[in-house]
């Protein structure tokens, strides 16, 4: 099924759906190749998938951070959909074109039965699948609990994986959580980024989802499980990023070393948590590709 963004009841108000629509779309248009907005649904409710890259291509999955939503790849699909398929999805419950009008997603559980729902819906049995902070964790999650379904994953600096997050970003969150305004998210941005230059209309959208996306509870899993991370047998990639506040990224590559050994780890030089996946783009498009073969 595909169309226009589905209308969720979930805004604030008309004009706040308005402002974070045109936001979504004007980033969307970013994007330098054509993607095809296709919706999948399930028990839990509309999941909207951009779609684009040749279709014999081999399927990648992209998952993007919290609030971040599909459209934060602008600066990755035309080198990744150059030969995969790729399919970036819009988290259901968060800011985007999914609609979480259908049962409600109370743990980790119920996200990866909402993510295989997605897969199954898209007509994927397996694919290589990508997510981006906690999009990495719930692609992780996902591998170990679904591995059949996998066939490479790239994690690119996630979180609560392989260490916490760090007390003073957790600080630095907190207004943001509270009470969230225009002005406290575009100050956490620059906080974590470290003014580094962050793309207009991607932070727009993002204030927009931030404050006129009604708060929901917070759906956190279970930390993945240490002996299934020893255990898997997964191709495997880690990209933290050097200036990430989020957590210590020497701390996350010890956790990977210590974790999953077979995984080969790469740091991301000179971007932080937030700057990551459209700041500075190429060497993360490079070791993807490298790494997707």
């Amino acid at each position: 099924m595909t169309g226009a963004v589905p209308t969720a009841p979930a805004f604030r108000t008309p004009e706040a759906e308005r402002r974070f629509r045109a936001a979504y779309q004007a980033v969307l248009e970013q994007w330098p190749i054509t993607a095809e907005p296709v919706d999948v649904r399930s028990a839990y409710g509309t999941t909207r998938v951009q779609v684009c890259g040749p279709r014999d291509g081999d399927p990648l999955v992209l998952l993007h951070g919290g609030g971040a939503t599909s459209a934060v790849w602008f600066a990755n699909v035309a080198a990744l959909g150059a030969a995969h398929r790729v399919y970036a999805v819009d988290q259901i419950g968060e800011p985007g074109g999914s609609v979480h009008d259908g049962r409600p997603i109370r743990d980790g559980g119920d996200l990866m039965d909402w993510l295989e729902s997605t897969f199954a819906g898209l007509g994927l049995d397996r694919a290589d699948l990508c997510g981006h902070s906690s999009g990495g964790e719930l692609a992780l999650g996902f591998a170990l609990r679904s591995p059949q379904r996998v066939r490479r994953l790239a994690l690119i600096d996630p979180t609560r994986c392989f260490t916490g997050f760090s007390p003073r970003y957790l600080l630095h969150a907190l207004p943001v959580l509270l009470r969230p305004t225009a002005g406290r998210v575009r100050a956490f941005i620059d906080w974590e980024t470290a003014g580094a230059p962050v793309d207009p209309g991607w932070l727009r959208l993002y204030v927009s989802g931030a404050v006129d996306f009604p708060a929901s509870k917070t759906v956190v899993g279970r930390r993945p499980d240490a002996a299934r991370m020893r255990a898997s047998e997964i191709p495997t990639l880690v990209l933290p990023a050097e200036r990430s506040r989020a957590h210590d990224s020497r701390k996350l590559a010890a956790g990977v070393r210590r974790l999953m050994p077979h995984a080969r780890t790469v740091t991301l030089p000179g971007v932080s948590h937030h700057a990551v996946p459209a700041c500075r783009p190429e060497e993360l498009n490079r070791l993807l590709l490298e790494f997707l073969g």
